[in-house]
Parts: C-alpha cells; sequence; structure tokens
C-alpha cells in the first residue's frame, strides 16, 4: 500500500482513480472553511469540505466570537466613536508592526463594513451596544469592546483610537461556538457537501498546478478531483512539536496551547507544492487575569525589578513582552487600593508583601535600590500624571502608594500563559497561496491561522483579528477560486 504523505504531492498521472470529484474542495471547517463554502456556493461552485474531526469547529469555536471591525460601524456610531477607515487601516498596520502586509491591511480596512454586513447577513446576531471598561470577553450578550491597544503607546500617537471588538450576541464567555455553528448552518443549506472523518493527508499536482488532494477516510487512502482549486483552512501549528522547536522556540517558555488539532498540516501541504511559510516565529500569548479592572493599574517589573511595558494596553501585548524578559518570571506590583485575588486558574501566586516597596523589594530577594527606585521613578511621576518611561496614560496611570503592597509573580512554567501560533503560508490579498517568488500557486488557496495574516505580530495582537482575518480571507478564497 502506498503511503501518501504531506511532505510530498501526488501527481495526476498517479491518481488510480477518483472517489470525489469537484470544483472547490475545501481542508478543515472552522469558521475559515465555512465562510469559503459559503462564497464558493454563492458563486455556483459544487464545493466539497472535508474535515478530520467529527464535526464543525477548529480553534473558531474555542473563541470568544469576537471579530476585529472598524470604520464606523452601527454599535461605534450609537456609542459615539467617530471611527473612520483611515485611522482603522493605520492601527491594524501598526499591530502587525514589523511583519505588517500593507495590502491585507488596505483591503481589510475599506471592506471591514462590508463584511460585518455580511455577517449579519448569514444570521450572526448582534445586539449592538457598547460595553466600557477594560474586559477580557463580554460575560453578558454586548457588542463593541476595546479589544486591543488603541488607547496605548505607541498606538494611540497615530491612530485616534475607537473599540473595534465586535462580539457575537451570546451570553458569557465561548461565543465562538455559535458563530461557527451559523456559519456551518449557512454553509449547508448552501448546499456545501460535508465530509467528517477525513483527513487531508497530500495534495494532487497536474504540473504547477493544484488538481486536488487525497483524504484518509475509515482508513483509506480517497482521491478528491477539484476541478478549480483547493482551499487550506486547516488552522496554526501549536500542537505540532517539532515545527514549533524549529520555527518558534520561544514559544515553549509558556505551556498552555489552545486550539484544536492545530498540528501544521496546511502549512505542511502549502510548503510542500512550492508554497512559502513566513513569520513562522511568530506567536500569541497571554495571561488574561492579570489585566483587567483594577489589576491595570499595577506595574510589571521582572527579575531586576525593571518595568517592560506600558501596562495599558492590550493583556497580550504585556504577555507576550513579558515572555521576553529574562528569569522565567515577572511581578506585577500593586497596592492595597488596587488589588484583587486573581483566578485561581490563572496559577498566579503571591511573591512578596510588604509596608514599603523596600520590603517587598527585600522579599523577592533584589538587590537593595532596584524594584524600590523603579517604584520611587514610576510613583512620582505618576502623581503628576505622566510616564515618561512607557507613556502609560490616565486614568489607568495612578501612583501605587498605598500600603500594605504586593508583587504576584506570573512564572513562565507554571502561571496559565495560554499560546498559539501565527506564522503560515504567505497568500495574496485575494487568498492565493505564493511561492518564494511571490507569485501565485495555481489552483491553492488558504486562509486562517494556516496563514501569515492580519494578526502576523504576536507583540501587536488584539482580540478579534484571528476571527476577522480567517472569516474573511476565508470569504476571499471561496470566492475567488469558484471564479477561477
Amino acid at each position: 500500500m502506498i503511503a501518501y504523505s504531506q511532505y510530498n504531492p501526488v501527481r495526476l498521472a498517479d491518481v488510480p482513480y477518483w472517489d470525489f470529484e469537484t470544483d472547490v474542495a475545501i481542508i478543515g471547517f472552522g469558521a475559515t472553511g465555512a465562510s469559503a463554502a459559503i462564497e464558493a456556493r454563492q458563486a455556483g461552485a459544487r464545493t466539497i469540505l472535508f474535515e478530520r474531526s467529527s464535526g464543525s469547529g477548529g480553534a473558531s469555536a474555542l473563541s470568544g466570537g469576537e471579530i476585529y471591525i472598524g470604520g464606523g460601524t452601527d454599535a461605534q456610531k450609537a456609542a459615539g466613536f467617530d471611527d473612520n477607515v483611515a485611522d482603522f487601516t493605520a492601527y491594524l498596520k501598526l499591530a502587525q508592526g514589523p511583519c505588517v502586509d500593507d495590502a491585507k491591511c488596505e483591503l481589510y480596512g475599506r471592506e471591514a463594513l462590508n463584511h460585518y454586513q455580511w455577517l449579519k447577513n448569514q444570521g450572526v446576531p448582534y445586539r449592538g451596544n457598547y460595553l466600557p471598561g477594560k474586559v477580557i470577553e463580554p460575560i453578558d450578550d454586548s457588542t463593541l469592546i476595546w479589544s486591543g491597544s488603541e488607547t496605548a503607546a505607541p498606538f494611540y500617537t497615530k491612530a485616534k483610537p475607537a473599540p473595534r471588538g465586535h462580539v457575537i450576541q451570546h451570553m458569557g464567555w465561548g461565543g465562538g461556538r455559535p458563530l461557527v455553528d451559523i456559519l456551518e448552518a449557512r454553509a449547508r443549506d448552501l448546499g456545501t457537501q460535508i465530509e467528517l472523518d477525513a483527513r487531508a493527508v497530500a495534495l494532487i499536482v497536474d504540473g504547477k498546478s493544484i488538481a486536488g488532494a487525497v483524504v484518509r477516510i475509515d482508513n483509506t487512502y480517497k482521491f478528491v478531483r477539484a476541478h478549480k482549486g483547493v482551499v487550506l483552512a486547516t488552522g496554526g501549528f501549536v500542537f505540532n512539536e517539532a515545527m514549533r522547536r524549529k520555527y518558534c522556540p520561544d514559544s515553549f517558555r509558556v505551556k498552555n496551547p489552545i486550539g484544536d488539532k492545530d498540528d501544521g498540516i496546511g502549512i505542511e501541504l502549502g510548503v510542500s507544492v512550492g508554497g512559502d511559510a513566513i513569520h513562522m516565529d511568530q506567536f500569541f500569548t497571554t495571561c488574561p487575569w492579570t489585566i483587567p479592572a483594577d489589576q491595570a493599574h499595577g506595574v510589571f517589573v521582572n527579575v531586576a525589578g525593571q518595568r517592560f511595558i506600558n501596562e495599558d494596553c492590550y493583556h497580550g501585548r504585556v504577555s507576550r513582552c513579558a515572555i521576553d524578559q529574562p528569569g522565567g518570571k515577572v511581578y506585577l506590583l500593586l497596592d492595597s487600593a488596587n488589588f484583587s485575588q486573581p483566578f485561581d486558574l490563572a496559577g498566579i501566586t503571591i511573591a512578596g508583601t510588604g509596608e514599603t516597596w523596600e520590603e517587598v523589594e527585600a522579599e523577592l530577594e533584589m538587590p537593595a535600590g532596584t524594584l524600590s527606585a523603579t517604584m520611587a521613578v514610576y510613583n512620582e511621576h505618576a502623581l503628576e500624571g505622566r510616564d515618561p518611561l512607557f507613556d502609560k496614560q490616565p486614568p489607568i496611570l495612578k501612583p501605587l502608594d498605598q500600603s500594605p503592597f504586593v508583587a504576584l509573580e506570573l512564572n513562565f512554567e507554571t502561571s496559565f500563559f495560554s499560546i498559539f501560533t501565527l506564522g503560515g503560508l504567505k497568500t495574496s490579498v485575494d487568498a492565493e497561496v505564493l511561492d518564494r517568488s511571490g507569485a501565485p500557486i495555481p489552483g491553492l488557496y488558504a486562509a486562517g491561522r494556516c496563514t501569515s495574516g492580519l494578526p502576523a505580530w504576536g507583540h501587536g495582537y488584539s482580540s478579534g483579528l484571528s476571527l476577522a482575518d480567517c472569516t474573511f480571507f476565508g470569504r476571499q478564497a471561496g470566492r475567488n477560486v469558484a471564479m477561477t
């Protein structure tokens, strides 16, 4: 029996027969695959969606159901925020940092409002109200939240801040599951053929073009002819230890991968036919219970007692910068006016207390004049309403001068830092997979976390960017492959 592999494509001439014939074959049934299927079917293409699990979901279904949308939505306007395409696009570019794909940011910046309407047209409900404050996710069915570093340095200096996290109407956390359910129902209603428990194992090539895929169903290889092309929608590679060690070794500083079978298969399939995998060192991480509400007033220091971030920015940016620090842990300093007990799940412990910052410094066994000097400088300027070192902004900027004081330890080994990968296949704005020369590979499209998309830089992530990326560029993939 021939053993097929994601590392070696199969020549069309070597395919013995066809088990499936279709116009479009989609690999992966999360929000990306469902969005691609909807567009492909609406464009009139026969579409089969293959999913390795026994149902839809993927990492999308494990998310909060939050999509990053700006430019002047109804919820933004109702709450009095005058967002516009220029500021929204500028923030998207800033949030990608050195990994920025200008063309993708500009396209999504222009089309986000239309994408928001598309989501509503599929049946995704939005209550339309604004939830103020610094929250991880709404625990009610609110729509609009601050979900990034919009009001924090350096972002606020170059793009007018506005809240842009738009959350599906759903009580409590975990809105990703109902979001995927709605998109799945729409894809099925449009006539998408769904094949479950079907694992993709190789691509089929006709010269330089993609002609189909090999999938494994019931321990049997099945051959799929895709006359127009294949869409990869398989997620990232956080559960592929070998890929992480090769491309993203810093991610092993933390221990809590999140996702659903994200083993990098789509990336490996794309690379096998000449695709270019980029920004593979990038990852998202967060210990989100450190930043909401009063604790955002705290000060983060490393094991040398030095600050390293403006604590008012997005919790993922804080955590990602924390991972860059030496020593395997960081400390969150708080005074009695701002302390609240972290959730048990966070694995955050109290490492030191004291009536003065010198006492806390001693309990942490730091050299005298390190942490205490940091806090003296911080408090001196916070009393004046400024932070000359990191530009933390009022009203979150406050002096920590109400004793007793506490240092919470965030240990990279034992605290809960969730993580997923951001690197992946290089794609065009039309979701075509590009080779190392920048040319499209005919018949191969991809979107979501198996690509390097809108959320390309771990230090600039905002909640909702992944679902924005996978639904919007999933649509691009489905529509463009169907029109070839």
